[in-house]
């Protein structure tokens, strides 16, 4: 399980990619891929996926049965980094360098003096328009010298780093090193003058490991749940009773907000439910009650006791590491866990046979946002916010249990194969 994991993460430097990979593996598995731009022919028992900016996915599964909910996953594709801006390049007498900025709240220490390469999106010019490509170097193309210590005799006291001057990648030599668009041109196999503009990252090519209990990997928030969503996803076998709709988003922009056309403050989700249930003859009074009868799982990695710093976790909520996927809390509604939602995640997670633990931040130390409360905001449904424990959230490279990610992929295959129904407000069936 932790190989196919490191693999997928391997395959995923960006969002664009991510989205690219996982439609793949949807293709292999007999998904078929809609356009939003065309009316969609859907038929009962079959499944499909949609994208929006190449960058968010939303996969679908219809049941044989009448549909009467959705049941509903969703993780996201991005992970901080530094976004390389239009103008690619900063030349100087002696060097030339990335002209980049931050990209989400990232440990910028865990960047520096380690092999970084180049990935993203190209547009370029067609006979009719415009055309977007994968980019992807692979290979280590850039690095950030830290200072060395004699030069800086208080860098092991504390450093405010400066993005616009000590964040900077180092390209290569003045006069000796190719144009970043030259090197991003030929491996896209392109000519250079037919580039129109770029999304392009710095990303961290090192690849995934395991030893002692542990996996350490890149970009594991957010990429082990999206990768542990869409595996129970393809692999979830549903009864031919089953009336819900087994739904896998992606989304891009969780580490910036969200606020995006493919966020998850965006439309997508609403749209493709609503143009779901339209498709197949539903009026807009019984998709709303579908959506009384659907349940969303947030998948957002969560925090694990650290072993240095244990007195940054609520001394009541610890979180270990290898002892199952963790229910996150919180009083100001950062994450949508309730005594509802929880505990029908709960039943499953013991159908499944699959350990769960709570989290909820110290009262001192509030966390950030997710998924889940931001989707709500279009599509009001139940929620339950989760994540499996990892350490170094926002590094560079991240570390985690090598159980967890299977703990997971069992639970919400067991969560695809099920249905929620509710009885009275408050009280729910679970089939």
């Amino acid at each position: 399980m932790n190989q196919k994991l490191f693999d997928y993460i391997s395959a995923c430097p960006t969002p664009y990619h991510t989205v690219a990979h996982s439609a793949k593996l949807l293709d292999e598995a007999g998904y078929t891929g809609l356009c939003e731009v065309e009316n969609w022919q859907l038929e009962p028992g079959k499944g499909y996926y949609v994208t929006r900016n190449a960058s968010s996915l939303i996969a679908f599964r219809l049941p044989t049965a009448p549909l009467g909910g959705y049941m509903i996953t969703a993780a996201h594709g991005d992970a901080p980094c530094l976004k390389i801006k239009e103008n690619t390049t900063l030349s100087g007498e002696n060097y030339i360098k990335l002209s980049t900025e931050k990209y989400g709240g990232m440990l910028c220490a865990t960047w520096f003096d380690r092999p970084l390469s180049v990935a993203g999106r190209i547009t370029v010019t067609t006979d009719g328009g415009i055309e977007s490509r994968l980019v992807d170097l692979k290979a280590p193309a850039a690095v950030i010298p830290s200072v060395a210590i004699h030069m800086n005799r208080s860098a092991n006291d504390g450093f405010a780093y400066n993005a616009a001057v000590d964040m900077l990648p180092l390209l290569g030599i003045a006069g000796e090193t190719s144009p970043l668009l030259t090197q991003v041109a030929a491996a896209a196999g392109v000519n250079d003058k037919d580039i129109l503009t770029t999304d392009l990252f710095v990303y961290n090519p090192q690849q995934g490991v395991e030893f002692n209990g542990l996996i350490s990997a890149p970009r594991l928030d957010d990429l082990q749940c999206a990768f542990g969503s869409l595996k129970a996803f393809i692999d979830a076998s549903p009864s031919k009773d089953l009336t819900s709709a087994a739904v896998c988003c992606i989304f891009d922009n969780e580490e910036v907000g969200s606020s995006t056309k493919q966020g998850a403050n965006s439309t997508f989700l609403s749209d493709t439910l609503e143009r779901i249930s339209a498709t197949l003859g539903f009026d807009r009074s019984a998709h709303r009650c579908m959506l009384s009868n659907s349940f969303m799982v947030s998948c957002d990695n969560a925090h694990a006791i650290h072993p240095n710093h244990p007195e940054y976790a609520d001394p009541n909520h610890i979180v270990k590491i290898n002892a199952g996927i963790v229910i996150k809390y919180s009083a100001a509604q950062k994450y949508t866990s309730d005594a509802v939602s929880s505990a029908i995640f709960r039943v499953i997670c013991k159908r499944a046979d699959a350990p769960v633990q709570s989290f909820s931040n110290r009262a001192d130390m509030p966390g950030g946002s997710t998924l889940g409360n931001i989707s709500n905001t279009h599509v009001s449904i139940n929620t339950v916010d989760i994540g499996l424990p990892q350490l170094a959230m926002h590094s560079a490279y991240e570390t985690a249990g090598s159980k967890d990610t299977e703990y997971l992929v069992s639970a919400l295959k067991l969560f695809f194969e099920s249905a929620v129904a509710m009885c009275t407000d408050g009280c729910y069936d679970i089939i």
